[in-house]
């Protein structure tokens, strides 16, 4: 198999497990709270739900070392996404669907962690790290097509149900296209470790897990309650479905920016993002239209360039550590995300909206930020202190 061809179906994995395992919540929630399956607070448990069962998938996928245990968790975990999505037709209510974004959240963590991993091998064994870096892309595009097949549905007049299948069959087409392109893991050779592996850089790594945690919780509330503010903002009308496909380009868009930089320092450019963000989370926090919009923009824009930068980081912290660091960046990632619909829960039950949550979301993005320029200056004194010793 040529290389693209893996990346390619590497992207398109992504695009399906996220996109429509991970996400398809997300334009489903304004279907489920008006059929009254639900309110707002209960929302933000069912998406606690699948951040926890993300958790849990990401920790495991730590510990999957040979060929066959990772090949069980990538196809596994694509299965399971296709058949938890087709089940959800039949969900009705809080805990049947409680349990079935329990499930994705799982699953969508082993694609995640593994393509990662083996994708970013394929790319760095061929020299096509650029081309690897677009792999990201693909759960915004997934994004973008579970928000336009939501649009569809609205059109239509169809209900949650239909929408779940039409997903479920989107995901299934998917698969089958790309399950014999999919990299493969080999047996890895032993790899000798570094003979001084340097107290700054798994300093590094451990603060950029703290920092990936706040990105989760920072970035998750708009992800997950964008489609019910614009639902909310446009009283039901076909425009609120507009901003989630919106927003899954803006994320594309964004990975495809940052893979055409020059070569810089990576820590900048992860500041940037994490710092756009929060600016975005301000934006929906002020809400109306342009508000919104601006949201998109400021959100969806750098969330998968922000994804890509931290692999990145992780990459040139440890770079005979990748599978590991992956799952360990993952598992903190998710429980970033865990806590910001539960933050969200508390937030609608006290005060009626989201807007306390969106601030102290905004508030952990720019600290974020932040950690990522003192740890960069920590890491380069270090080397210099290095160098002259």
């Amino acid at each position: 198999m040529s290389p693209l061809t893996q990346l390619l179906a590497s992207a398109v994995a992504l695009m399906m497990a996220m996109g429509i395992g991970r996400f398809a919540l997300t334009p489903q929630l304004p279907h489920l709270i008006a059929e009254g399956q639900f309110d707002l607070t209960v929302a933000g448990l069912v998406a606690a739900a699948n951040y926890l069962g993300y958790f849990i998938g990401a920790v495991d996928a730590m510990f999957a070392r040979t060929p066959g245990q990772v090949r069980l968790r990538l196809h596994g975990g694509l299965w399971l996404c296709v058949l938890l999505t087709l089940a959800s037709w039949a969900a009705d209510g809080f805990w049947s669907h409680l349990l079935l974004r329990f499930g994705t959240g799982v699953a969508s963590a082993w694609v995640l962690v593994m393509i990662t991993s083996l994708s970013q091998q394929v790319a760095n064994a061929h020299n096509r790290q650029r081309r690897g870096a677009l792999v990201f892309a693909g759960p915004g595009l997934g994004i973008a097509l579970t928000g336009l097949l939501a649009l569809l549905a609205h059109l239509l007049g169809l209900g949650s149900a239909a929408l779940w299948l039409i997903y479920a069959v989107a995901a299934l087409v998917m698969l089958l296209a790309v399950r014999p392109w999919l990299p493969r893991a080999l047996q890895a050779a032993p790899t000798p470790s570094p003979a001084h592996p340097g107290p700054a850089r798994s300093a590094g790594i451990g603060r950029l897990a703290l920092v990936y945690t706040l990105y989760g919780v920072g970035y998750i509330l708009p992800a997950t309650f964008l489609s019910q503010m614009a639902n909310q903002q446009f009283r039901g009308q076909w425009m609120a479905d507009l901003f989630w496909p919106a927003f899954g380009l803006a994320a594309a868009l964004g990975v495809v920016l940052v893979s055409l930089r020059r070569n810089g320092r990576t820590s900048v450019w992860l500041t940037a993002t994490l710092w756009l963000q929060g600016l975005g989370v301000l934006a929906c926090l002020v809400g109306g239209g342009i508000g919104l919009a601006l949201g998109v923009v400021l959100c969806g824009g750098p969330f998968l360039a922000c994804m890509q930068l931290v692999m990145q980081r992780s990459r040139e912290l440890a770079p005979h550590a990748t599978q590991r660091n992956a799952g360990l960046l993952t598992a903190c990632f998710a429980l970033g995300q865990l806590s910001g619909p539960l933050l969200a829960a508390v937030s609608s039950h006290y005060s009626g909206g989201l807007q306390p949550a969106l601030m102290l979301a905004a508030m952990g993005l720019g600290l974020a930020g932040v950690l990522v320029i003192s740890s960069g200056q920590r890491i380069q004194g270090c080397q210099a202190a290095t160098r002259s010793a």
